[in-house]
């Protein structure tokens, strides 16, 4: 929503912008009410969201979250949170543009630094099976394609 707006300013800079331009509002404001509760759900559903995919990624991989035999649960948790409410933020922006920009692209960094991208690939991923299991379908239609791109980008193997 944001980069749109910053977008409609740049471009109707002197004139009325066009119905076509303010199409996105009129979405925006549509979805507006489900946004704010899917928001709400994600802020209330936190501590069982992330305790559900971690339990789901030990059963997938007990070794996933260990490094040398150091357990990397804490940092895994505390990254995930962060990126879990910056995707809270995005869905109730509708703004992917701002998630990319502000956090995945220098998070990505960070993963690959770590080569860590196998355990964002198997978070994500388990945590949109999850967020279907807790979340009714409208919420989660919401949030699923912004964890797919957390997952897209912070999992991907450079080729």
């Amino acid at each position: 929503m944001i980069t749109q707006l910053e977008r409609l300013s740049q471009m109707a800079d002197g004139r009325y912008a066009t119905d076509a331009e303010l199409l996105f509002l009129e979405e925006y404001i549509q979805s507006f009410s489900l946004r704010v509760q899917t928001y709400r759900q994600i802020q209330a559903s936190e501590a069982e969201l992330l305790e559900q995919v971690q339990h789901r990624i030990r059963q997938v991989d007990p070794a996933l979250l260990l490094s040398n035999q150091t357990d990397l649960s804490g940092k895994w948790k505390r990254d995930t949170i962060r990126v879990l409410r910056y995707s809270a933020i995005t869905v109730l922006l509708d703004d992917a543009e701002l998630l990319r920009d502000r956090l995945l692209f220098w998070m990505q960094t960070v993963m690959k630094a770590f080569d860590a991208q196998r355990s964002c690939n198997v978070t994500y991923h388990v945590m949109q099976q999850v967020v279907q299991s807790l979340f009714p379908l409208d919420e989660a239609s919401l949030l699923c394609p912004i964890l797919e791109l957390n997952r897209s980008l912070l999992g991907a193997k450079p080729e």
